[in-house]
């Protein structure tokens, strides 16, 4: 498997601008992306504008491992990370194309372990699913620039009223 952050995935790069895709690289668990891909667009919405463009790569534990320690600096595997497109900006010092404006903004990347997912399922009591749409909003939160370990819980407040209005509280 590779071990670059979602973005540089053949699915991230031919991404149109302004989309939201869900793309399944692990094996383990079974998941139904259409379904996660409906949730996507429906929470989307509501934490951006109508066009901003997002990837939710589902992975194995080995490969959120991996980027867990390159990134975070943190062992083993996590069930969510987020990449967001504006650091990636930032960092390679991209220039800003015409037409790019917030409403078509990518916004960026989750990566989502299944398995730990599944394992926060068990542990939390609900389904798989239900915990696939937790970890989808939260990282789109941190993609809009919420920080739950420093923002004194307003990532928090957000992420709670959120799942609410989802259906997913």
């Amino acid at each position: 498997m590779n071990s670059d952050p979602p973005r540089s995935s053949p699915a991230a790069r031919g991404r149109l601008r302004g989309e939201r895709t869900v793309v399944n690289r692990q094996r383990q668990v079974p998941v139904r992306p259409a379904s996660l891909r409906a949730f996507l667009e429906r929470a989307s919405r509501l934490v951006f504008s109508a066009g901003a463009g997002v990837t939710v790569c589902l992975v194995s534990d080995r490969e959120i491992a991996r980027w867990n320690r390159r990134y975070r600096g943190k062992p083993g595997p996590t069930d969510v990370l987020s990449f967001p497109m504006a650091e990636a900006r930032r960092a390679s010092n991209r220039i800003r194309l015409p037409g790019d404006s917030a409403a078509s903004l990518e916004r960026g990347d989750i990566a989502i372990s299944p398995a730990a997912a599944r394992r926060n399922a068990r542990a939390l009591g609900r389904g798989l699913d239900r915990e696939l749409r937790v970890l989808i909003l939260h990282g789109l939160l941190h993609l809009a620039g919420y920080d739950h370990e420093t923002d004194r819980g307003q990532m928090e407040r957000r992420e709670m009223l959120l799942r609410r209005r989802l259906g997913i509280g």
